[in-house]
């Protein structure tokens, strides 16, 4: 695959993350366009900005690792992952929440390999703030510049925190998961942060029903797996990466078991 390391790997993709938020921030500040893709979802010129700066980054870094980015698939774009291992990006998780000006979006970079996402890197640039994890080391957060370990919790019997999406999914079938946990609380959050908040034992369960990418869930998954926690279809089943039109099927993410 590559010659470096996962902390290495880590550290130049946190550099990349870095760079494509400060890309996004400059745009954050301005009076921007938004356009809508074939799927009617929204896209801007953050999005595609901050796709080209990190798409030529992994291909300098990693050349014979194929990249699989959002922006790039929605033009059509066919990209071959028969080799087991490639990049997945989402340069700008949460488009819906950047455009209401909303600070819960966020960059994702995560490597998969064999199914599974073993490293990834999700910044929040304007909270200022990033997740990263590796599955051959620790899940960590920085915030205001100082890197701290950090793990999922198992859920409590009482008063369990639930995470859900503010802008998608099925919100009756939220509830009825929620009706079945004493006592429970519900927060939302957008963007890829309901992944990171179960690792960092801010929360206990993200579930999401409908639709999503792989590109969406890749980097928080394997911050969440780093920090101990789990991400597994309705049947059970460990969420697998590389499958067909890379859509999900849909989830719940946990902390410890």
């Amino acid at each position: 695959m590559t010659d470096m390391d996962s902390d290495q790997i880590l550290a130049e993709i946190t550099a990349l993350a870095d760079q494509a938020g400060e890309k996004i921030m400059g745009i954050y500040r301005t009076d921007f366009s938004v356009r809508k893709k074939d799927d009617a979802s929204p896209v801007t010129e953050a999005d595609e900005v901050a796709e080209k700066l990190i798409v030529a980054g992994l291909r300098e870094l990693t050349p014979e690792i194929p990249v699989v980015a959002e922006e790039e698939m929605a033009a059509g774009a066919e990209i071959d992952v028969s080799g087991g291992i490639f990049w997945l990006v989402d340069p700008l998780d949460g488009t819906r929440e950047f455009v209401n000006k909303r600070d819960e979006f966020t960059v994702n970079i995560a490597l998969v390999k064999d199914t599974v996402p073993v490293l990834g890197v999700v910044g929040a640039p304007a909270v200022g703030t990033l997740y990263a994890g590796a599955l051959d080391g620790d899940a960590i957060i920085r915030r205001d510049g100082k890197f701290t370990k950090i793990s999922a919790r198992k859920q409590p019997e009482r008063k369990a925190v639930m995470i859900a999406s503010r802008s998608h999914g099925d919100k009756d079938a939220v509830q009825k998961l929620l009706d079945d946990m004493p006592e429970a609380e519900m927060k939302m959050a957008g963007s890829s942060l309901k992944f990171c908040l179960v690792a960092e034992g801010a929360a206990d369960i993200y579930p999401r029903y409908g639709h999503t990418r792989e590109w969406d869930t890749a980097a928080g998954d394997a911050v969440l797996r780093a920090a101990g926690g789990s991400v597994r279809t309705l049947d059970g089943a460990p969420m697998l990466y590389g499958k067909e039109h890379f859509l999900n099927d849909e989830f719940i993410a946990r902390g410890l078991d």
